[in-house]
């Protein structure tokens, strides 16, 4: 089967578009791929972290991923500071990618502009994301138009590599992920919603109370005129309503427009249809937050399957560079 890996960072609470554009298509992929998933820890790590933060939000990630369907026995699902042969492939990427191909990554400029602190982790984490890819033998990797240039240099550092010390990597596909839905602010709907702080009263939170959920809906900033129509250039309110509602009922938003004249209609309807989307995960949640010790077991359960095919790819990079075998 193709092998899948994909990895999430533990920096914020999962609001609804990461859900709907996302992780909803990380569970379809079970179905059809060798699938790898892996909450990225050691990335958090770019930036200063809160210990105790760093450490619950990681276990709280874990276990939002298995309540909204990664499932552990179809699934790989671990920790990144788990497996530590990410740690140590990493360093040979670092010495593999050359320090312009580093100082090109549009995010390293963006997130070191006008910082106080700027970690050389921040500098050097297009390599460490290589070496998440290529210790899996990866086919495919979904990625956002954000992390496109990521995995090109994950390409080009695999070849390179394999060039130069022989066959050691596959290279992996530079695949854009599914199509998921494309959820907006819901106060500022020209603008995608985030997990910043910027604009609670626009961002839904997966594991949000469901009455204040379905109050934020209704208070959606829609148009000026009383149209229902799915356009997202002229009527971005409604477009992106009909979008989260064609996503939560798998039926195109065109289709949907049709069944609503009002305004108020079709933010019930999404206010229903949202609320019934969460509900369950937030219940499988509250199950496996109660059970803090399966969680761990299962997180180690796949550190240990996670290295059993790390472990061989990293001893073929230690052979091929050249380091000597430890006896």
């Amino acid at each position: 089967m193709t092998r899948v890996f994909s990895g999430i960072k533990p920096t914020g609470p999962v609001q609804l578009g990461n859900l709907l554009g996302a992780l909803r298509h990380w569970v379809a992929d079970q179905d059809e791929a060798d699938t790898i998933f892996c909450v990225v820890d050691l990335h958090a790590l770019t930036v200063p972290q809160d210990p105790a933060e760093l450490r619950t939000r990681t276990l709280e990630l874990a276990q939002l991923l298995l309540a909204i369907g990664i499932d552990p026995a179809r699934s790989t699902l671990f920790v990144q500071s788990h497996v530590r042969e990410h740690a140590e492939l990493s360093w040979l990427m670092e010495c593999t990618a050359s320090f312009g191909e580093l100082r090109r990554m549009t995010q390293f400029k963006d997130k070191s502009d006008n910082s106080d602190f700027v970690s050389a982790g921040l500098f050097t984490y297009p390599a460490l994301m290589a070496a998440d890819i290529l210790l899996y033998d990866t086919d495919r990797v979904p990625v956002g138009d954000d992390q496109r240039q990521h995995l090109e240099l994950s390409r080009d550092l695999a070849i390179r590599f394999n060039s130069r010390y022989g066959d050691t990597f596959v290279v992996p596909e530079a695949a854009i992920a599914k199509i998921g839905a494309r959820v907006m602010d819901l106060q500022h709907p020209t603008k995608k919603m985030s997990k910043s702080e910027d604009s609670p009263q626009g961002t839904i939170l997966v594991l949000e109370d469901l009455d204040a959920v379905a109050k934020k809906i209704k208070r959606a900033v829609t148009d000026t005129d009383t149209d229902v129509r799915f356009d997202p250039a002229e009527k971005p309110g409604v477009s992106n309503l009909l979008s989260i509602l064609s996503a939560c009922t798998n039926t195109a938003p065109e289709t949907l427009a049709e069944s609503y004249s009002r305004y108020g209609d079709l933010k019930t309807a999404v206010a229903e249809a949202v609320v019934e989307t969460l509900r369950p995960i937030q219940d499988r949640f509250n199950e496996l937050a109660a059970d803090p010790t399966g969680t761990a077991a299962i997180l180690a359960a796949g550190a240990d399957k996670a290295r059993s095919i790390a472990g061989p790819v990293l001893e073929r990079a230690r052979t091929n560079i050249g380091l000597l075998p430890q006896v």
